[in-house]
């Protein structure tokens, strides 16, 4: 008989890693992994030497939801006997290198993984209540079809490129690619980057390094009305827990878009020892030469071209304050302007199965689910509109996996603390409302 999967999981980046971690040692629970990649590799084009993680390594891919496990980032250091070399390093931030290193150390222990395995279809057998995945080897063509009761999609995002660069992009780059275009960019008179948080910083930082030896202008433009620094005090942490999650999600929709347009300092800022190591940079710089470097804020893109003739850009831009237009060019463009979610093409065979809201957005449930039934399909890193701003956040991975195995099981195994912050966030329908009543003048 073929077999069936209590679930098939579509997508193996962080978060779907993280599920195939803590579902390995439940027993009762049958599921595989599917990648069409070659294998993982994180953001390979950002992969730069010094960068790191914007959380602690508590944050992996398993220890929030099981300290004991043994797939913790603590236990691949033991395993690569650098356990020691970390501790002394008295640094909590994981090199973004040594996480994808930490990575692809799991994925060697579990054999439900397979890359090179495109997802082309997804149906639903109705007597069945099974969805067939139809799927082609990405090396051989060949096709395989797999058969599950459930759907975990996490596919991921892909990079943002604004509607006015969309006609340049065979010229201009997006930051995911910077280290495999970093060589021809600085043969260029002129690099402008484009973007306000941690990818430009990461990028602007890396190029200014090399301006006396290469001799280039270096630009860094941002709409946002100055460089946010990532905002990271304890209180403001607290909000990246369940109970924020349940406080946003039973919110109004039109409340929820509005709050997230002005919480992107949460979650797209820039780490403050990034910003003033910019800024050091910047100030020892220029008191060896004469570095020609631009920062500008408040500075919307409106228009981008590409001269042929002058092998450059022609950028408008509006000063949004003073309500003003003006003009860059430059012989390089970094687009550093982040990801945005893509709905893949193979859930248009179960669309019917799926909520959607008014917006053509999944409609998700608390429970992560996206389905009609509420326990069938479930969804990694989409959900930022629903649940909010912890969406992307690898810290909160666990927390949403460990939901995830619960409504699939049936059963509690990762339990999660009942109360973990000392603020609350809304108020409680049964709460009163207390008048003061002022005293009386004598």
């Amino acid at each position: 008989m073929e077999r069936t999967y209590d679930f098939i999981a579509v997508g193996v980046g962080p978060f779907n890693l993280g599920l195939a971690c803590l579902t390995a040692p439940i027993e009762t629970l049958d599921g595989v992994f599917l990648d069409k990649s070659e294998q993982f590799n994180w953001h390979p084009g950002m992969l730069l030497q010094d960068t790191t993680l914007q959380i602690p390594f508590m944050a992996d891919l398993v220890t929030l939801a099981d300290p004991t496990s043994p797939f913790s980032f603590l236990s691949y250091l033991k395993a690569k006997g650098r356990i020691y070399s970390f501790y002394i390093r008295e640094n909590f931030l994981v090199l973004r290198n040594e996480y994808n290193h930490y990575c692809r150390w799991v994925i060697e222990q579990l054999p439900n993984i397979h890359f090179n395995t495109s997802v082309e279809k997804i149906e639903f057998e109705e007597d069945t209540g099974i969805y067939h995945v139809h799927c082609l080897c990405t090396k051989t063509d060949q096709a395989k079809t797999y058969r599950a009761k459930r759907l975990v999609l996490g596919t991921g995002t892909v990079p943002y490129v604004p509607a006015c660069c969309v006609d340049i992009m065979d010229k201009a780059i997006h930051s995911a690619s910077y280290l495999f275009e970093k060589e021809a960019l600085q043969s260029k008179r002129s690099i402008t980057i484009l973007g306000s948080g941690q990818s430009a910083a990461e990028v602007y930082y890396d190029l200014l390094q090399d301006i006396d030896r290469y001799n280039y202008e270096l630009s860094w433009i941002t709409r946002s009305p100055r460089f946010f620094p990532l905002e990271y005090s304890k209180l403001t942490l607290e909000m990246t827990s369940p109970g924020y999650i349940d406080y946003f999600y039973s919110l109004p929709q039109q409340e929820k878009d509005h709050l997230l347009s002005q919480q992107k300092h949460l979650y797209k800022g820039i780490n403050n020892d990034l910003v003033a190591a910019i800024y050091d940079l910047l100030y020892t710089k220029s008191l060896s030469s004469d570095i020609k470097v631009h920062l500008f804020t408040n500075s919307e893109l409106q228009q981008a071209t590409f001269n042929g003739p002058g092998n450059s850009f022609d950028l408008l831009f509006r000063q949004k304050e003073q309500n003003r237009s003006y003009r860059r060019a430059t012989e390089a463009l970094v687009l550093a302007t982040g990801y945005a979610y893509q709905l893949p093409g193979f859930v248009q065979g179960i669309s019917s199965r799926i909520k959607w809201d008014e917006k053509g957005r999944f409609d998700v449930n608390r429970n992560y689910s996206i389905d009609h039934k509420g326990c069938e399909i479930f969804v990694q890193n989409a959900e930022l509109h629903t649940h909010g701003f912890t969406a992307p956040d690898l810290g909160m991975g666990c927390y949403r996996n460990a939901y995830i195995i619960k409504e699939m099981t049936g059963e509690n195994h990762y339990p999660v603390e009942q109360k973990i912050t000392f603020q609350q966030f809304g108020i409680a329908g049964d709460e009163q409302v207390h008048k003061v009543t002022p005293e009386l003048a004598v």
